[in-house]
């Protein structure tokens, strides 16, 4: 019964660690010590008993991550309304971003990258680019032309 559980919970999850967990029990409840185990799972003793006790006062519940990640700054209604404002304009500077940020819900973020995650989100890219190639000679691209000229046979031969 317990190892049937654990079997279904090693073949559900998608997290590593989860895993790790249970194959932990499961090789403990198969009769393997815990020298066995360690080297196999690059465990300690203590991830083990730790792992153990949690499996059996809560079944595989206790096995799972309790770690959902924290609570982002903007709820999902304000998240939409920075899109669609990004989206609506047709220039955008990261200054103008943070100050609409700070100005309409009072919040700044710490990293840079989280007014990135924004931008990228609206399918706006942040990098500059250039319209054409600033050294472009066209001379010289037609003499690398006739130069290369009898090089592009292999496609011929297949």
């Amino acid at each position: 019964m317990w190892i049937q559980a654990l079997d279904n919970f090693i073949k559900n999850s998608q997290d590593k660690r989860e895993i790790t967990r249970a194959m932990a029990v499961k090789m403990l409840l198969c009769g393997y010590k815990h020298k066995e185990i360690m080297p196999v799972l690059d465990v300690s003793s203590g991830f083990i008993t730790t792992w153990k006790k949690a499996f059996f006062q809560n079944g595989v519940e206790a096995l799972k991550l309790a770690y959902k990640g924290s609570k982002g700054f903007l709820d999902a209604q304000q998240h939409s309304e920075i899109i669609e404002w990004l989206r609506s304009r047709d220039r955008w500077t990261f200054n103008e971003l943070e100050y609409q940020i700070a100005s309409k819900y009072g919040i700044t973020f710490e990293s840079k990258q989280s007014y990135y995650d924004l931008f990228n989100e609206a399918r706006i890219s942040w990098k500059k680019s250039q319209a054409s190639n600033p050294k472009h000679d066209p001379e010289l691209v037609a003499l690398k032309k006739k130069k290369f000229v009898n090089c592009w046979i292999r496609d011929e031969l297949r």
